[in-house]
């Protein structure tokens, strides 16, 4: 786990109804960087988890639910039989925040349980 990661997944999500700024690319690539398998297509922060079986699937869907519920910053998620796209985006500011980062870190904790 890179300092970056462990850092993140320690953090919480504040609250964001617009009124700051996206982060601009030079404070994305380290961020991104420290979080392997996640990636940024047409300003989403996104990755795409690969599962045995359905249950294993929807098990991991239920955990981001909650952990999102718990952050109160909920992604966009692709479900499918054996894998799931999880998408992070702060609407609000049209845009990655922080928000976005600590909750990808958060999902990879799940993963890796």
């Amino acid at each position: 786990m890179s300092e970056i990661a462990d850092g993140l997944r320690r953090g919480r999500c504040v609250p964001c109804e617009g009124g700051i700024a996206p982060l601009d690319p030079e404070q994305i690539r380290p961020l991104v960087a420290g979080l392997p398998g996640w990636q940024v297509v047409a300003g989403l922060l996104s990755r795409t988890f690969t599962f045995t079986n359905y249950y294993e699937t929807m098990a991991f869907v239920n955990a981001v639910a909650w952990l999102s519920h718990r952050e109160d910053h909920h992604p966009d998620l692709a479900v499918g039989y054996r894998e799931c796209r999880v998408g992070y985006i702060t609407h609000a500011i049209g845009g990655l925040s922080n928000n976005d980062f600590i909750c990808a870190a958060k999902v990879d904790s799940l993963f890796d349980l």
